[in-house]
């Protein structure tokens, strides 16, 4: 089979492995609009289960990837001036240009060609290739020619994010909350080698104007914000991008969803597919996770479209609880007054269980009390996850019009990790 695969990012890159591991004689490309070594974003964070699936399906990337990374097992809430910690699952964290590298890598060992500064916005006519892979990003401009056909949806979040480095070294995922006389503003912070970290910076509109950061070039925005974080940054500065004309990178986030995933022989992988908020930290991770599923759907006895087809249905499905916990987490710092002033302890609690559908309706308080008693009792346990799902379900099936499939439930779905 010849394959073309347009974009150099985790998704096309893993794609491009596990082909060629499945048959050598895979005629493969990847084209990357941008020189190699040149990426955005800092650190990503993963789970153990995603380690699990990497050296299920190609154990050598799998040792890299680990062997590259830092972990932490403890989340820390700074609220004003208290402090709480909590221990958690086992997280990780690792570069994005690192993991970049070691994949690359990977593939070309396997006889994959990397096609760097090469910008493929249209299928060529007369191609010849068997399959072309648009992992182009949210922006894909081979799904944006057929736009129609795949029926691109894209939905702003309200809230105005900047994703930041810095020298400052987390111990564990760090989260700040810091009090402005327009409203609050706060940071996620986690560590992704020695010498590293990422800060992810977040606010409400009133405070992004109300702090004059629609205004800041990035210089000064940079020392606006390092003056709120002090308190966890402990004198380390933040990095931005440092783009050309010196504006600042601040972003709403965009979620997008595709009526299809595939046309014809082009099939669309990772973000060009579907995007899920940050704040649940899976970016990667699905991105990934689509590379393993169109893999073992390609090695499947069958036509492209029959392959193509199941693929789609496959992904689809596993996503449904994470695309529904990325609307509650996003919807969590939405609405964060609604927590803020807790005890920072209980506040803190309740971040983790961000992704439930039934918090929003629950006043916080209560919600902590039964979240509190549903950890000592067994029973209650079981009813909250049995609950979990279906309402979340039944939410998204009256927002998008149609009425819930009752074949949908059967078989609990794990929902995502706690990030932390």
């Amino acid at each position: 089979m010849k394959v073309v695969c347009v974009g150099g990012g985790p998704a096309g890159l893993y794609l491009s492995i596990l082909l060629k591991r499945q048959d050598p004689s895979h005629d493969i490309t990847v084209h990357e609009r941008d020189p190699e070594g040149s990426t955005y974003g800092w650190g990503v964070t993963y789970w153990r289960s995603l380690l699990d699936k990497l050296d299920a399906h190609d154990p050598e990337s799998a040792r890299a990837v680990e062997e590259h990374s830092v972990r932490w097992s403890d989340g820390v809430a700074h609220v004003r001036d208290l402090t709480t910690r909590h221990h958690g699952d086992q997280g990780f964290g690792i570069g994005r240009h690192q993991l970049l590298a070691l994949l690359a890598e990977r593939a070309r060992s396997l006889g994959v060609r990397l096609e760097y500064g090469s910008e493929i916005t249209a299928v060529p006519a007369g191609t010849d290739a068997d399959l072309v892979v648009a992992a182009d990003g949210v922006h894909s401009a081979l799904r944006g020619r057929h736009a129609d056909h795949f029926g691109t949806a894209a939905d702003s979040g309200r809230n105005h994010y900047i994703w930041l480095g810095t020298t400052k070294v987390f111990d564990a995922f760090t989260f700040a909350f810091v009090e402005t006389g327009h409203g609050w503003i706060w940071c996620y912070g986690y560590g992704y080698s020695g010498e590293h970290g990422t800060c992810v910076v977040e606010c409400a509109p009133e405070t992004f104007t109300g702090l004059g950061l629609d205004r800041a070039d990035e210089a000064d925005g940079l020392a606006l914000l390092e003056k709120l974080f002090a308190g966890v940054l402990d004198g380390h500065p933040l990095i931005g991008r440092s783009p050309a004309d010196g504006s600042a990178r601040w972003l709403t986030f965009r979620t997008l969803t595709n009526r299809t995933w595939y046309r014809d022989n082009l099939v669309l992988l990772g973000d060009a597919a579907h995007t899920t908020h940050y704040s649940i930290g899976a970016g990667t991770t699905l991105a990934l996770e689509d590379a393993i599923a169109l893999a073992d759907a390609l090695r499947a006895p069958g036509s492209l479209p029959a392959a193509l087809a199941g693929y789609e249905r496959r992904r689809r499905s596993e996503l449904l609880s994470v695309q529904s916990a990325a609307r509650h987490s996003a919807q969590w710092y939405e609405n964060l007054p609604r927590y803020i002033h807790l005890p920072p302890h209980r506040m803190f609690a309740l971040l983790g269980q961000r992704h439930s559908p039934l918090l929003p309706y629950v006043p916080p308080q209560l919600y902590y009390g039964l979240d509190k008693a549903c950890g000592q009792l067994e029973a209650l346990r079981r009813l909250k996850r049995w609950l979990g799902p279906r309402a979340a379900r039944a939410l998204h099936a009256r927002s998008s019009g149609v009425r819930e499939r009752s074949d949908l439930g059967r078989g609990a779905r794990e929902q995502p990790r706690k990030t932390w």
